[in-house]
């Protein structure tokens, strides 16, 4: 059973690293199987097919993706605390996974909703009590009142362009990876000071 668990294992790291490279339709079972080390075989015993696989993996992805956010807002933190850290913990997460952010972008639009439902994400967030906690600091006048869409559009769209457009920003002022790097720490600092300011203004 062991030994199961770790063929399983090695697929899904080879498959992640496969599909977030070069999407659902741009790789086969076997290019799986050979980057994990395996027959194609193999693949096919433990997933079924490259579609259920897929299906794995894209899940995996986005729960991983808003961990770092449910775990934030279960503190008992402010909620200005909590937006800092969330902000931090999104570039970590990014800084690790740069790819993440374009794989999401271009693969979530071919699934079909009843893929969405199975995440059950919006649940996680009403038992993070996260809208509930909005509410609160809005009526406290913590918190600027504008809706929690807009919030988390403002948030991810200033913490994830950055890693989204690397190549061309990268193109356009000739900088090495090491020079952007430095670049999207100054630039992690700048979003938190200018979110911060604008959600949370003091009276």
């Amino acid at each position: 059973m062991e030994r199961d668990l770790t063929t399983e294992a090695k697929i899904m790291e080879a498959a992640t690293r496969v599909f977030i490279a070069k999407g659902f339709n741009g790789c086969s079972s076997r290019e799986i199987a050979r980057e994990a080390g395996l027959n194609v075989a193999l693949v096919n015993y433990h997933f079924k097919s490259k579609s259920n696989l897929f299906d794995i993996v894209i899940a995996n992805v986005i729960k991983g993706f808003t961990l770092s956010i449910l775990d934030v807002f279960k503190s008992n933190l402010s909620l200005e605390n909590k937006t800092r850290i969330l902000i931090e913990k999104e570039y970590d997460f990014l800084t690790k996974h740069p790819d993440v952010p374009n794989f999401i972008i271009n693969e979530l639009g071919k699934k079909d909703k009843s893929f969405f439902d199975c995440l059950d994400v919006a649940n996680e967030f009403i038992e993070a009590k996260i809208f509930e906690q909005v509410e609160n600091a809005q009526k406290n006048g913590e918190l600027r009142n504008i809706d929690l869409v807009s919030i988390m559009l403002l948030i991810m769209s200033n913490c994830h362009f950055p890693f989204m457009a690397k190549p061309m920003i990268q193109t356009i002022h000739s900088l090495e990876d090491s020079k952007y790097q430095e670049q999207l720490t100054l630039h992690k600092q700048y979003v938190t000071e200018m979110l911060i300011n604008y959600l949370f203004p003091k009276k």
